[in-house]
């Protein structure tokens, strides 16, 4: 099959042959299309985006292609747009430079737009973020870990009842700029256009504030179709905290009033302040498949044939650059002087808010008179002008893509290069002396408030629910054990539960080290000295109290039991991954002998239950008995063979291992098929024959594993399991053999 682009068929003959297709034919279709577009990306990746937009388009000829798809192109091209844009003195490099010296970040700062987290929600990986960023989905996943952030979780309570605490005046900001955001989303644009402002002039000296307050009343003049007052709240400082959602805020505004090609600059300039800008790329990857489209069905507006006009700057900025010689067509377009047109800027700005808020208005048509009347302007804008075709917006986009001047910084209107610089450095300047960090009053510290509800202790390994509710990791882990409901609210944490991601919330746990270290010391220490408690491995053993074990033999269990449940994770958590088996007793609870199991591996299953691979060690016999948390322990003694040091009892003892192991190997391979096979997959096979049966403390494996499949009555195994002479028990088991071969069918 060749893979070469083709031209777009004829109407007549696509509905014929889709028509005619049958399904070899659509799923060749179907093939060839995800072949178009793994050339595509294959080219992307080599960075030759001209050849590459012939395979897209192509690839749109044979079937859809989603915007999705299109994430490697994006990266491509902002890869390209930050190698150009990325220098001493770009607007990237300064707001990363700033990035990375903190800006006076403290920890109760959001890692995501850096103001006062206002609002603090825990997502699964630990780290809190202000409800904001994430309702707004300004990030997609977290900038200390890289975890994927859902956005699900809710806001955690203690952190909020702490900052209402310590810092009152500006959780009275967060709130108001969150009811502002509320009124957003209930479409009350008006009501949050009044509430924005009212935030703004009531403190007009907190640029944080102020820059957010600003960038929601944006959103709401965008919504109204006021789009010249949307744009003025967008052109924030370039050193603002928030530059990169003004950028997205302004990209927004142009696209809604249907500057295509512009928006999508300052999307690619948004993107380079803040790669992981999910909404950002989205909003790309969108332009990129409208313009590759062959049906045009989805571009609301036509772009520009940019070559065919001489001014200067009628021409693409911005895009990327690539490492490919220009053609004569754009060197011809290279820089000029810039301010002939600046002063027409502002009047055009005017007159196309006026035609766009006129009411009673289509936006097409409000488009179609906008672009009649706004001339050469200083930025290229775009017109209602017949559609592009597919040919030409290929070739269009192709000729942007070539483009190599970039202007670094359009967050301005109408200014010039040394006035942003200037106003860089004068706000890096501003900003540094007004950002300072916060501490909390000594008197306003109270232990109480950072106790759990569960164990009312200091909290110790705080872990918060996605319902924003905080525990001691260990004490919502043993709640978890018999509820998958928040001990709180009763929400359901069954997707919680299943996960198993109990992640320490690290502002808290900062928070308590901070201020209140000898409180933490002595939490800590108690932790310790409980966590040394259950490590002894002869002293309070814990007890599973379920069937007979056996040295080396393996033991699968299922545990659905809460008391259970604890019992392995504590094993697991303390490191010694070990306890005691034995069966049950009706007078004592459970018998006086049994074999420690070592935990090999744990399966957790969605609903709490687990599936437990373990191994049989060492025997043991019980001294005394007790209980803790709903489980067994025992106080307990390892047993050992007693070793034969005479060399002809030995011999003896050998010849009789020997004649066993001989009698067993006959038993088990003359075993009914079903029962061979059953044994084979519990048990697995029969162990070798061992050279030094006096090798381990528990003498040959083989008995063991005889034992363990020995149709027998527990009671009898136990008292075998319980000898520490290897020659009675061999002796045991050549009888139980002996019994069995007697029998008629066995």
């Amino acid at each position: 099959m060749s893979l070469q682009p083709r031209v777009e068929d004829a109407p007549e003959e696509r509905t014929a042959f889709f028509i005619g297709a049958d399904s070899d034919s659509a799923l060749e279709e179907q093939e060839h299309h995800q072949l178009i577009l793994q050339k595509a990306n294959a080219l992307v990746l080599e960075n030759c985006l001209k050849e590459a937009i012939d395979w897209f388009t192509a690839a749109m000829q044979y079937g859809p292609v989603r915007p999705e798809q299109l994430s490697t192109f994006v990266d491509c091209i902002l890869r390209n747009f930050k190698r150009k844009e990325d220098g001493p003195g770009s607007l990237s490099a300064r707001s990363q430079h700033v990035g990375d010296s903190g800006g006076g970040d403290d920890m109760f700062d959001c890692p995501n737009c850096h103001s006062f987290i206002g609002e603090p929600v825990t997502i699964a990986c630990g780290h809190s973020y202000c409800k904001r960023c994430l309702q707004r989905r300004l990030l997609s996943k977290c900038k200390l870990c890289r975890e994927t952030v859902s956005g699900e979780e809710k806001a955690n309570v203690i952190l909020c009842g702490l900052l209402d605490k310590w810092f009152p005046e500006e959780r009275r900001k967060s709130k108001t700029l969150f009811e502002v955001d509320e009124l957003c989303r209930k479409k009350q644009y008006e009501e949050a256009i009044s509430l924005a402002t009212e935030v703004i002039q009531c403190d007009p000296a907190d640029p944080e504030t102020t820059a957010l307050a600003r960038l929601s009343r944006a959103e709401a003049y965008t919504a109204l179709k006021m789009y010249r007052l949307a744009l003025e709240d967008t052109d924030l400082s370039p050193m603002s905290r928030a530059s990169a959602e003004a950028l997205f805020r302004k990209a927004m505004v142009l696209h809604e009033m249907g500057e295509v090609d512009e928006s999508l600059q300052v999307f690619l300039h948004c993107l380079s302040e803040e790669e992981d800008f999910p909404c950002a790329k989205r909003q790309v990857e969108k332009i990129l498949c409208d313009l590759l489209s062959p049906t045009g069905e989805n571009v609301k507006v036509g772009l520009r044939e940019t070559t065919q006009n001489t001014s200067p700057h009628l021409r693409s900025k911005t895009l990327v650059a690539l490492e490919q010689p220009q053609s004569p067509v754009q060197r011809q377009h290279q820089p000029q002087a810039r301010a002939a047109s600046a002063h027409q800027h502002q009047d055009s700005q005017e007159r196309r808010g006026e035609s766009l808020e006129r009411p009673g208005l289509s936006r097409a048509h409000s488009l179609r008179m906008y672009g009649s009347s706004c001339g050469e302007e200083g930025l290229k804008r775009v017109c209602s002008a017949p559609q592009l075709g597919d040919e030409d917006k290929g070739s269009l986009l192709k000729r942007k893509l070539s483009v190599s001047d970039t202007e670094p910084c359009v967050v301005g209107s109408g200014s010039s290069k040394s006035k942003k610089q200037g106003l860089v450095k004068g706000s890096k300047q501003k900003a540094a002396k007004a950002k300072t960090c916060r501490s909390v009053p000594e008197d306003h510290v109270d232990p109480n408030d950072l106790e759990c509800s569960l164990c009312m202790r200091l909290f110790y390994e705080p872990v918060t629910t996605p319902c924003g509710h905080t525990f001691c990791k260990n004490c919502l882990e043993r709640c978890l054990d018999h509820t998958s409901q928040c001990p709180l609210c009763k929400e359901s944490l069954k997707e919680y539960l299943a996960c198993r991601k109990y992640i320490v919330t690290t502002l808290l746990e900062k928070l308590i080290k901070q201020y209140l270290s000898k409180e933490y010391e002595e939490r800590t220490k108690t932790y310790l000295e409980e966590t040394r408690e259950l490590s002894d491995l002869t002293k309070n053993v814990p007890i599973f109290v379920c069937t007979m074990a056996y040295p080396t033999v393996p033991c699968p269990l299922h545990v659905f039991e809460p008391r259970y449940r604890l019992m392995i994770r504590r094993c697991v958590d303390t490191g010694t991954r070990q306890f005691g088996m034995c069966i049950n007793d009706p007078q004592k609870g459970f018998v006086d002998y049994g074999c420690i199991l070592t935990i090999r591996s744990v399966h957790f299953l969605p609903d709490g239950r687990s599936v437990v691979d373990t191994i049989g060690g060492k025997r043991f016999r019980v001294l005394s008995r007790g209980m803790k948390d709903g489980y067994s322990t025992a106080n307990i003694e390892h047993l050992g063979d007693t070793r034969v040091e005479d060399s002809e009892e030995l011999g003896k003892l050998q010849e009789l291992h020997d004649a066993v192991y001989e009698q067993a190997r006959d038993w088990f391979q003359n075993l009914k098929i079903h029962f061979h096979n059953q044994i084979l997959q519990h048990f697995g096979p029969m162990p070798e024959r061992e050279s030094d049966i006096q090798a381990t403390p528990n003498g040959p494996a083989c008995c063991w594993w005889l034992l363990a499949v020995l149709p027998i009555d527990p009671r009898y195994q136990l008292s075998v399991l319980s000898m520490t002479s290897l020659k009675e028990r061999l002796v045991k088991i050549q009888h139980i053999l002996t019994y069995l071969q007697s029998i008629p069918n066995n």
